[in-house]
């Protein structure tokens, strides 16, 4: 995989100041490695290699299929489904099931060329950010000002800042109070608008400002899943 993939410039993630700028992060870098796979990529040996060997989860198919041309999603799926049919699913079969075929599907289905490469880009994005946030005090102080950082990220960036090229052990009681204070002091007034969007059920708030409390709940899975929620219904799309 080509390193320029990964090579999200960090101050202009975070200068928007909306949402979680950590998946802005991510859902840039998703797009780029399935705009890169569905591209000239695909005609690469090794990567067809690859992707024949992991396959990919529905989510990324589904994008693949939205933001890549029919014919290279065609060629990419043709060897992925002949690695299958040939050596996981054949249709001429003899005697008993292979337990270690069968292991290998279970692996199969929980695999996705995309979700790898996907980690791989989001633990060196990790790494920029915190050798940014060390070295430039303007980029410290954009990081504090962001909106928020959801559960997610909030642990994937506090795991990867006490790994061995983390945060230096010198500077990480800052950012681990800086980060927690983005996390955990939005949680606190998302709590807070939880429950007054609660109390605004009762009769006796009747006339009463809903001040924030409107989008509460939308708010709330975005923050605990980093997931926004869909404007229909899963069963509608």
């Amino acid at each position: 995989m080509k390193e320029n993939i990964c090579t999200i410039p960090i101050n202009d993630v975070f200068a928007p100041r909306d949402g979680c700028p950590i998946c802005r992060m991510s859902a840039m870098l998703e797009k780029n490695y399935v705009q890169y796979i569905t591209g000239a990529a695909m005609m690469e040996p090794d990567i067809r290699v690859d992707t024949n060997k992991m396959g990919f989860c529905h989510r990324h198919l589904n994008m693949m299929v939205h933001y890549g041309k029919r014919l290279p999603n065609a060629l990419l799926l043709d060897t992925h489904l002949e690695t299958v049919m040939n050596e996981l699913i054949p249709k001429d079969v003899k005697g008993k099931p292979d337990k270690k075929t069968l292991a290998r599907l279970e692996e199969l289905q929980e695999s996705c060329y995309v979700c790898n490469k996907m980690s791989w880009g989001m633990k060196h994005l990790m790494e920029s950010i915190f050798k940014t946030w060390e070295n430039d005090e303007d980029f410290k102080k954009l990081y504090s000002q962001q909106p928020f950082i959801c559960m997610k990220h909030y642990t994937m960036l506090m795991k990867a800042a006490m790994s061995k090229h983390g945060v230096s052990s010198k500077n990480l009681p800052d950012f681990y109070k800086a980060t927690a204070k983005l996390a955990g002091g939005y949680l606190e007034s998302l709590k807070g608008d939880v429950a007054h969007f609660c109390t605004m059920f009762d009769y006796r708030a009747n006339g009463q400002d809903w001040g924030n409390s409107r989008d509460a709940i939308e708010r709330s899975v975005e923050f605990l899943t980093s997931e926004k929620v869909s404007t229909v219904p899963p069963w509608a799309e």
